[in-house]
Parts: structure tokens; C-alpha cells; sequence
């Protein structure tokens, strides 16, 4: 399912950007927001946002935006690791 999300006029006259810019910060900015405040998984952050995990995550580090990550994904990612060596 999709949405569409509605603007007004005089909030998209007032943002400071190219207008060829607009929708990919915006969206962007959706999906930090959405993700530091726990709505929203990484993953489906990056996707919201059109970036790749390592562009996401450099941004997140750039606007100290705490990451959700706990022990149990860090032994997740090391099983990954380790079967696909």
C-alpha cells in the first residue's frame, strides 16, 4: 500500500531547497525522524529514505542519531559473518 503524502503550498514555497531536491530530503528527513524514534526499522528507514545502509549510517553518525542495534542483532550479524566466510 502507498500514500501520499499532502503538503501545502506555502510549506513547499518555504523550504530553502532546489526544487529537484525537495521529495529525496524530505523523505530522507521522514525516515530519520521515524527511525530514531523507534517507528521505523533501519532497514525499512533506508528504503524509506532511498539510501543504502552505509549512507544511512553515516548520516546517523553525522546527526549523533542513536542506533537500535542490542546484543542480540550484534550475535545475529556475527552468525551471518561467520556462515557466509
Amino acid at each position: 500500500m502507498e500514500r501520499i503524502l499532502k503538503i501545502p503550498g506555502d510549506v513547499m514555497e518555504a523550504l530553502r531547497l532546489p526544487p529537484d531536491e525537495v521529495e529525496t530530503e524530505l523523505r530522507k528527513e521522514l525516515a530519520l525522524a521515524l527511525y530514531q524514534r523507534g517507528v521505523l526499522s533501519s532497514g525499512k528507514a533506508c528504503a524509506l529514505a532511498g539510501m543504502t545502509r552505509w549512507e544511512f549510517e553515516e548520516v546517523l553518525g553525522r546527526r549523533q542519531i542513536r542506533r537500535h542495534y542490542t546484543e542480540k542483532n550484534l550475535e545475529e550479524d556475527i552468525e551471518y559473518a561467520r556462515s557466509h566466510q
